[in-house]
């Protein structure tokens, strides 16, 4: 018996990896958080499985509900939104199962900020703006943030930021960012990115709260960063005539010119 976290993915049904997909099919139980997880990703259960939303459960029920699984000799499917590496709540629940010795897998999943990306059709990483790009989110009942990791600190670097969790404190983060970004930062809010009511507000620092509705209170993404206007960018050199690599050596002197796929 084993336990399978998978991330579902932002939203769409079709964002699912194969892998996923094969490992909820394959389970006859599946545990899935709730809301965040759509209908149409629970369809791939196999027929008569025991499908259970943890939305109401506490840790020690969706242990407990594991224990009995395991003592029945029944792998778990559990299911939570986006990618598991970050702010999943997998890692309690892996510290547990591992004190119990209960096996585990991790399959990764389309994080939604990721989905939101593509959504604005937008490289967040364009040459001479941003060559980094920082997951945060601003303190919420569920979690404080650790000294330092503060979104003052954050954008000094001139990275893009992909604020998580935050939307309900939009006005702070706004005030924290404006010293470093300045009143005319591309700023993109992504509502549900990729469901079916996804919405995308676009604006700056200066405007971007008057911009978005007062009935977006959660599951909203706020991305911010000069990279975000897609102009004013450098071309990278990897697709350069005269960029000497392994697939295209300039010349014969190049430690590439005698190259073969079969070294690697």
């Amino acid at each position: 018996m084993t336990v399978h976290f998978i991330g579902a993915g932002p939203g769409a049904p079709d964002l699912l990896t194969l892998r996923g997909r094969d490992l909820i099919a394959a389970c006859p139980v599946c545990l899935y958080a709730g809301s965040l997880v759509p209908e149409a990703i629970l369809a791939h259960c196999p027929e008569g499985a025991e499908v259970i939303n943890t939305a109401s459960m506490a840790l020690d029920e969706i242990i407990e509900t594991i224990q009995l699984a395991y003592a029945a000799d029944q792998d778990i499917a559990r299911l939570h939104s986006g990618d598991l590496s970050i702010w999943s709540a997998m890692g309690e629940q892996m510290r547990r199962l591992r004190e119990l010795d209960i096996p585990v897998t991790v399959t990764p999943g389309v994080p939604s900020f990721s989905a939101a990306a593509a959504a604005l059709g937008a490289e967040l990483t364009l040459p001479g703006l941003a060559q980094s790009v920082v997951l945060t989110r601003t303190p919420g009942r569920a979690s404080s943030m650790p000294e330092g990791e503060t979104l003052t600190n954050f954008a000094a670097t001139g990275a893009t930021l992909a604020i998580h969790l935050s939307i309900q404190n939009l006005a702070t983060a706004i005030a924290d960012l404006l010293p470093a970004y300045g009143a005319d930062c591309p700023v993109a809010v992504v509502y549900r990115a990729s469901w079916p009511d996804e919405r995308i507000i676009r604006g700056t620092l200066k405007d971007i709260a008057t911009r978005v509705d007062a009935d977006i209170t959660r599951t909203a993404l706020i991305l911010v960063g000069p990279a975000l206007a897609g102009e004013g960018f450098d071309e990278s050199c990897l697709y350069a005539a005269d960029y000497d690599r392994r697939y295209r050596p300039q010349s014969a002197e190049s430690p590439w010119a005698n190259w073969s796929h079969k070294d690697d």
